[in-house]
């Protein structure tokens, strides 16, 4: 218990920034205080005591905000960041040097009994909001965008984004765990590959038009009739391709 909490405070300092001398951490951390009394509160659950492990706990959500179960296995070196609203149950598993933001939840899906949280993997990061549903096995090194919601398995070395979670591989390149403004928008790049279909398709259209007008334009001179005038793109849909465009280039694609 002596070196997880060791390495639950020297962590911090490697990745916040702000964290600037050891009184500050000890006393202003809520994420180290949760561990700290989750670590003794799990230490009284496997003694088999009925009450005590679960009125620690309490007392710890009261005080920082954040709820771990007496059960849950907690690795060394793990970091909850500011950490207001993070759930994890009973039977969740988080690995060694895992980084947890605010709003996480590491939870079940009903009532099902046995293992029915989820396993983190070694350095998995889980940004702010995220929801890590059912027994799921989350790999080594996964990052999770924020407000993402897993309902899968996820292989190591990915990244998972978007409700319901999809994943990216990211090709066995290292990314920073602190880089979350590098997350894929895997919705914009769909949407992007429909607008370049639709824009080849409406090429092809518009082609296809002006050869069908061509041949009609000979045709009716031949019986003596004025070709028509050709139809324009109304206004409504040059205000709908701006409206798409503003949407790609807001979403960095």
């Amino acid at each position: 218990m002596l070196s997880s909490l060791i390495a639950d405070f020297q962590i911090i300092f490697e990745r916040d920034p702000a964290a600037r001398n050891w009184l500050e951490v000890l006393f202003c951390y809520p994420g180290l205080q949760a561990l700290v009394c989750h670590r003794v509160a799990h230490w009284f659950y496997h003694l088999g005591l009925p009450f005590l492990p679960r009125l620690l706990s309490h007392i710890a959500r009261f005080f920082t905000g954040i709820e771990i179960h007496p059960g849950a296995q907690i690795g060394k070196g793990v970091f909850i960041d500011h950490g207001m609203g993070v759930v994890i149950g009973e039977t969740a598993i988080v690995g060694d040097y895992c980084l947890i933001y605010q709003g996480v939840t590491l939870g079940g899906t009903g009532k099902e009994t046995g293992k029915r949280h989820p396993t983190l993997g070694e350095n998995v990061v889980v940004g702010a909001g995220a929801k890590v549903l059912g027994n799921l096995q989350i790999g080594n090194s996964v990052r999770i965008g924020a407000g993402s919601v897993v309902l899968r398995d996820v292989p190591s070395d990915c990244t998972v984004v978007g409700v319901p979670g999809r994943v990216l591989y990211r090709s066995g390149v290292r990314v920073n765990p602190l880089e979350h403004g590098k997350l894929p928008d895997s919705e914009a790049a769909v949407i992007r590959t429909l607008v370049d279909r639709i824009e080849n398709l409406e090429q092809q259209l518009t082609t296809l038009q002006q050869q069908q007008a061509g041949t009609n334009s000979l045709v009716k001179a031949a019986l003596g009739d004025r070709p028509r005038p050709q139809l324009t793109a109304s206004g409504s849909c040059r205000l709908a391709d701006r409206e798409i465009r503003e949407f790609l280039d807001g979403s960095g694609i």
